[in-house]
């Protein structure tokens, strides 16, 4: 048996839960929660799932049957997004393929690179509509107030590009001072 009881013990403590706490949010009888935390069985399907959901875990890091911690590479896929400020859609390619090649040997991988990519469609395709309409409205000349065909491309683009340098930058921080969570918003989950 691995260490599956003691890292629901840790993160139970750390949360300031006592087992009858977890037990009752979590459904499940006190003593499977003994049994859990004392490593005499380990928690299998919906019970797994439902201590969990009640201490706000990723079943993955729980069960991370030969992963590694690895906080440098989940600040590097971070940043890996600003290269789309070079290259277009190399802000979904460049973390695509880094979070394919390890998201199942780094824990917490998986969800945070879903989460990123999920994010970085979302925002691109959104920047890449604002500026078609931008274009249009150049092509027509139409003006709002102060802003011309070019001035609303211009302001439009760094409306949005500015964001996207930032939140990178203050993510991967973060990860690296080890608050490691999924920090973009999920608005629409096409990937998994």
């Amino acid at each position: 048996m691995n260490n599956i009881g003691e890292k629901i013990k840790n993160v139970r403590k750390q949360k300031g839960l006592s087992q009858e706490d977890l037990a009752e949010t979590a459904t499940v009888n006190l003593r499977t929660i003994q049994r859990i935390e004392n490593n005499e069985s380990e928690p299998r399907g919906k019970t797994l799932h439902l201590i969990c959901e009640a201490l706000d875990l990723n079943a993955e890091d729980i069960l991370d049957y030969g992963k590694k911690e690895d906080n440098s590479y989940l600040v590097f896929i971070h940043l890996s997004v600003l290269i789309g400020l070079i290259i277009p859609l190399a802000n979904i390619i460049i973390p695509a393929i880094l979070w394919l090649t390890k998201k199942d040997k780094i824990i917490g991988l998986s969800s945070i690179g879903s989460n990123l990519l999920n994010f970085q469609i979302i925002w691109t395709f959104i920047s890449f509509l604002v500026l078609t309409i931008g274009a249009f409205f150049k092509i027509i000349h139409f003006e709002v107030g102060p802003f011309t065909g070019n001035s609303l491309i211009v302001t439009t683009y760094f409306v949005f590009y500015i964001p996207n340098i930032i939140l990178p930058i203050i993510f991967a921080t973060m990860i690296r001072n080890g608050k490691i969570k999924n920090y973009y918003p999920c608005i629409i989950g096409f990937i998994k």
